[in-house]
């Protein structure tokens, strides 16, 4: 395994190349969610609902500037004209309802902690240390999250609009974890960088959210509408 306490700059050159992917598209998502939440503000219906999504507003603002910093620090160059371009090329869908903002703070957030967690043990040190801050404080945010979902979708007069909206939101949350058995998911394993392949952590997602799901009276959307590429022994069972 590669010794963590060596700078970026020390490590051999397929190292390094994935550790500024790895830092590259996680302020891309840290971003991406702020300003998907941001938008969302209009459709928020009262103080209490203001407030919790304008804390998590501030929140993933914060973690995208400590990615950023920490980018800057360790390439000597900004992230921001990559994750710019990257935002133009692959933009996050901003949300045309309360219900819409709702499932989407639950399944893009819950994609990303499930993410977020399978690099907790990195082997790259300084990497380590910002994903563990930003893991505890996603943490602290989940359940009430799930909780506001789950009664918008209970409560829908439009059960086909949920549906469809759970739909496009899951499919957000899995593109998190990126294609399942490649050739870069082996290789972060092999040197520490992750703890999983992109398979397991969907299939751990898809379970964690199982019970929230049923109590929403949904169901889950067939691979084709998701259009994502699934291991084929996840357990859509509810």
């Amino acid at each position: 395994m590669t010794e963590a306490t060596t700078t970026l700059k020390q490590q051999d050159k397929k190292y390094s190349e994935t550790v500024i992917q790895m830092m590259r598209s996680q302020a891309y998502r840290e971003l991406a969610a702020a300003q998907m939440f941001g938008h969302g503000l209009q459709f928020v219906p009262d103080i209490k609902s203001l407030k919790f999504m304008a804390w998590h507003i501030q929140e993933e603002t914060e973690h995208y500037i400590a990615v950023a910093q920490l980018y800057q620090q360790h390439t000597g160059e900004s992230v921001e004209p990559w994750v710019k371009e990257r935002l133009q090329e692959k933009p996050i869908p901003f949300s045309s309802s309360w219900l819409e903002l709702g499932v989407a703070q639950w399944l893009y957030d819950r994609g990303g902690f499930w993410q977020l967690q399978e690099y907790e043990n990195c082997s790259w040190e300084p990497y380590r240390t910002i994903i563990g801050k930003i893991i505890k404080e996603e943490r602290g945010h989940q359940s009430l999250g799930a909780r506001i979902a789950v009664q918008l979708c209970q409560d829908a007069e439009n059960r086909a609009e949920a549906q469809k909206i759970f739909a496009k939101w899951l499919r957000q949350g899995l593109l998190s974890f990126g294609r399942p058995h490649n050739e870069g998911n082996r290789y972060a394993i092999e040197v520490g960088l992750k703890k999983r392949d992109s398979a397991e952590v969907m299939k751990d997602f898809i379970d964690d959210i199982r019970e929230d799901v049923k109590a929403t009276g949904l169901e889950w959307p067939s691979r084709e509408e998701l259009g994502v590429e699934l291991p084929e022994d996840i357990d859509w069972s509810l």
